[in-house]
């Protein structure tokens, strides 16, 4: 049963000329004070997801983004910060992209968080896709071939350090503490993270190849998993949702289809389908000009990759448009009632599902963002949630 909604904002700038006939994306710059502007934008949206009853604001880390599509690179500190003007809703880390952590210090600052928002932040990491922040940030021991073993050490060191009272971990990557270290002439043999969060250590990890490797690692490390989330393609699968729902029965915990997951969708509110198509449709076009590059727009070759850079000939790439979006299930447009509908639907199916995340793709404007949540928050969320019931429960 869906007891809360969230959204995800990236931290997008406001990008004039949308769409396929706008500017290329590398080709976007912004000045400093444009580029500053969506922690702004970050805390309207959450105070107005709070006054509306809204469940988490999720958030997205990334780096060194001139082009002005994602612009917030420490997730945990905007979101210890919007915790101080609003009051109930939560914040989310939408991920942190871990490879460019530390694993320890990313636990220092997320039990910080914890402790000075009383439970308000909750964890989620992944393993970026960006090139150019995983490169800069690189592990000196760590090659690109590396990055699924490199990623599962982080995690576990992560883990380790936030729920046990003390711990070691010695792997490829990391030793810790080093062997034969030393403190105050005593061998040191393990460390204790201080302060550990009192509030939570819920974990949650994106849904993105769904291999059964992915899948088992989540699970038997105690991480729930987002399907659709961060720049992946929305949408529900009764596939992976099934065969989750398996392997948490083969390890002795029996779900309803849909528990410990979530799944995102874009969405676009308006009087009409056709109205709302019409809205989208320059949203997807530059969702899939920044996404389609690093495989986040289904298959696609390298000559639509070629014409897609190029507002001459983006439009020529023949990319999926918003009437294959929706019948894929990935964005659900129109009036109030078509959403009201699908989501009745969807708790239905799905059972054990609480928490849906519905948003606006990156390419959109957060004018629009700002709009379209409002807009969600009065005619569709008072369905489903109830102000006093909003608050999503997290595991201690």
């Amino acid at each position: 049963m869906i007891k809360d909604f969230s959204t995800l904002f990236v931290g997008q700038v406001h990008h004039d000329n949308l769409g396929f006939d706008g500017p290329a994306v590398m080709d976007r710059r912004y000045e400093d004070k444009d580029l500053a502007a969506p922690l702004q934008s970050a805390e309207q949206i959450a105070v107005l997801m709070d006054r509306l009853g809204f469940g988490t604001l999720w958030l997205a880390e990334h780096h060194f983004q001139r082009e002005g599509y994602e612009c917030i690179p420490n997730v945990l500190l905007l979101a210890t910060h919007l915790a101080s003007v609003t009051n109930q809703i939560k914040f989310g880390c939408g991920f942190n992209v871990l490879p460019t952590w530390h694993p320890l210090r990313l636990a220092e600052d997320y039990s910080m968080a914890d402790n000075l928002t009383k439970g308000r932040v909750r964890l989620g990491v992944g393993r970026g896709y960006h090139s150019r922040e995983l490169d800069a940030f690189r592990h000196p021991l760590a090659s690109p071939e590396d990055a699924r073993e490199l990623f599962e050490e982080q995690v576990q060191l992560l883990l380790a350090a936030l729920r046990e009272k003390s711990f070691s971990h010695h792997g490829r990557f990391y030793q810790v503490p080093p062997k034969g270290a030393t403190y105050r002439g005593q061998e040191l043999n393990d460390l204790t993270l201080v302060p550990k969060p009192q509030f939570s250590t819920e974990c949650w990890q994106p849904v993105v190849s769904a291999s059964d490797r992915a899948l088992d690692f989540m699970i038997d490390n105690g991480i729930k998993g987002f399907i659709g989330g961060g720049a992946a393609s929305g949408g529900a699968s009764e596939e992976i949702a099934r065969r989750w729902q398996i392997k948490l029965a083969e390890r002795g915990k029996e779900t309803e289809l849909g528990a410990d997951l979530i799944f995102g969708f874009s969405f676009y509110l308006a009087d009409t389908e056709q109205e709302a198509k019409k809205e989208g449709k320059l949203i997807l076009e530059e969702y899939q000009k920044m996404f389609a590059p690093l495989g986040f727009a289904g298959a696609v070759t390298d000559d639509q990759l070629h014409r897609l850079a190029n507002p001459l000939t983006a439009a020529t790439a023949g990319m999926s448009n918003i009437d294959d979006a929706v019948s894929s299930g990935s964005w659900i447009v129109g009036p109030s009632e078509r959403l009201i509908e699908t989501f009745e639907e969807l708790q239905q199916n799905f059972p054990g599902l609480e928490e849906v995340m519905v948003a606006q793709p990156v390419g959109a404007q957060p004018s629009t963002v700002l709009s379209q949540l409002e807009r969600f928050g009065e005619e569709v969320l008072p369905h489903f949630v109830t102000k006093s019931s909003s608050s999503v429960e997290v595991e201690s």
